[in-house]
């Protein structure tokens, strides 16, 4: 009886030893997968992947949680550096100790980098939760993705005011400026173009000649600005300017003309088709305009009160877009692309409300209507063109953003003004 009670207690300790093992198996990174069904790629518990971004304060803590299932799953330690340097990334590329990887505004340090580049495919990257627009090629390689973008090729409306007026949503450039014009054949005001800003006004009316030219030339014209194949004091560019000016220096056209366009701060033009009663029509704005409108009249609906619709024409998204980029495809950085790119990455990165993802998995995890609306508009984008003053550094913004006030306030004329913004455009490329 004592060596039966013996054995059975061997056999239960033999037992609970199994089961004991079994558990911590099944609960710590194997290196493959972890907790949850994430790939871990290979990374170990403890690895560390270095990245640079000008994300700041709660902005790094946003990107901290939108990619935290992958550095949780797999116990990688994320060394963040926050910058809005380039050239401290500059720097260590060129002394060979660059980033692991590197989160930026704009996709132009691709060119810069080439050889030093891993591309996103050899990263771990599914590019099949992308458009084109967001997955940047180059020599037949992917070696960039969008992560975050904002919608700039939008303009901000009031539903209920149109159909009261009777007026149909714009489909065709042609069509906008036919509804420009007869909103001021019925005594309403078009736009609200102000663009004061402080050291940076003129910006707001800078993205809206971008998306003239993306209306009336197409994005390749766009990149070609970026790249510098087409000049900046182009008759295409000019003749975006002319469409411009002729709006915002008209009182009937833009509240104010002149003086509103120049002295009302971008915030404040935002509202002023929103305000009651309504100061004009239209207001062309980024996606974060919703946010700003929902603030100042809570009592607004989105949808029915204001909404938004694709800028008539483009032929592309302009967009203010923080791509991804890879300097060493270690497993631990393979994990965190492999996430970042997948469709529950997309979706976490949703519901987290760090900005809009392009990824296709976002769809469906916004917790805000417009948000939902918006990433939309990227998720469907056939093709998508970075900022001008984003993608042209360190001159051009300022020297863009002058030639529009000079040209706005009648202190030079187009061919002059732009002759000095396309002499800034020309020495940042050469540069």
């Amino acid at each position: 009886m004592k060596q039966g009670k013996k054995t059975w207690l061997l056999l239960s300790v033999m037992l609970i030893s199994a089961l004991l093992l079994s558990a911590c198996g099944s609960s710590a990174t194997t290196g493959s997968e972890a907790s949850g069904g994430l790939d871990c790629m290979g990374a170990s518990e403890g690895d560390e992947v270095t990245v640079a971004y000008q994300f700041a304060a709660e902005e790094e803590e946003s990107f901290a949680a939108a990619i935290g299932p992958v550095l949780d799953a797999c116990g990688i330690v994320l060394v963040p550096e926050s910058t809005r340097d380039q050239a401290l990334i500059d720097t260590r590329v060129n002394a060979g100790d660059p980033y692991d990887m590197v989160v930026w505004p704009n996709v132009g340090p691709v060119a810069s980098y080439g050889d030093s580049l891993v591309s996103i495919d050899d990263a771990g990257g599914d590019s099949s939760n992308y458009s084109a627009a967001w997955t940047h090629n180059a020599g037949g390689n992917w070696m960039a993705v969008a992560v975050k973008a904002d919608p700039k090729s939008i303009v901000w409306y009031s539903p209920v005011a149109f159909d009261a007026a009777g007026y149909d949503v714009p489909s065709s450039f042609a069509d906008f400026q036919a509804l420009a014009d007869q909103m001021v054949n019925d005594g309403v005001v078009p736009f609200s173009m102000g663009f004061e800003s402080g050291d940076a006004t003129g910006w707001t009316a800078s993205d809206f000649i971008q998306d003239i030219l993306l209306a009336t030339e197409g994005p390749d014209y766009v990149s070609g600005i970026i790249d510098g194949s087409v000049a900046y004091d182009d008759s295409g560019v000019a003749n975006a300017y002319e469409i411009y000016s002729n709006w915002a220096t008209d009182g009937d056209y833009a509240v104010g003309g002149s003086d509103g366009s120049l002295s009302t701060g971008f915030l404040d033009a935002i509202i002023k088709p929103f305000a009651d009663p309504p100061e004009a029509m239209m207001v062309k704005q980024s996606g974060f305009a919703g946010g700003i409108v929902a603030e100042q009249f809570p009592e607004l609906e989105y949808g029915t009160d204001f909404a938004f619709f694709p800028f008539p024409g483009a032929q592309a998204v302009q967009g203010g877009s923080d791509w991804l980029m890879v300097f060493n495809a270690s497993p631990a950085v393979q994990a965190i692309v492999a996430y970042i790119t997948s469709a529950d990455g997309g979706a976490n990165w949703a519901s987290t409300g760090f900005g809009l993802s392009p990824n296709g998995g976002s769809e469906g995890n916004y917790a805000d209507a417009t948000n939902a609306d918006l990433a939309a508009t990227l998720t469907n984008a056939i093709a998508a063109t970075g900022d001008l003053g984003d993608s042209i550094q360190p001159t051009f913004p300022t020297a863009e953003w002058t030639a529009i006030v000079d040209i706005i306030s009648g202190a030079s004329d187009i061919g002059t003004a732009l002759a000095a913004a396309a002499a800034a455009q020309a020495d940042d490329l050469s540069n």
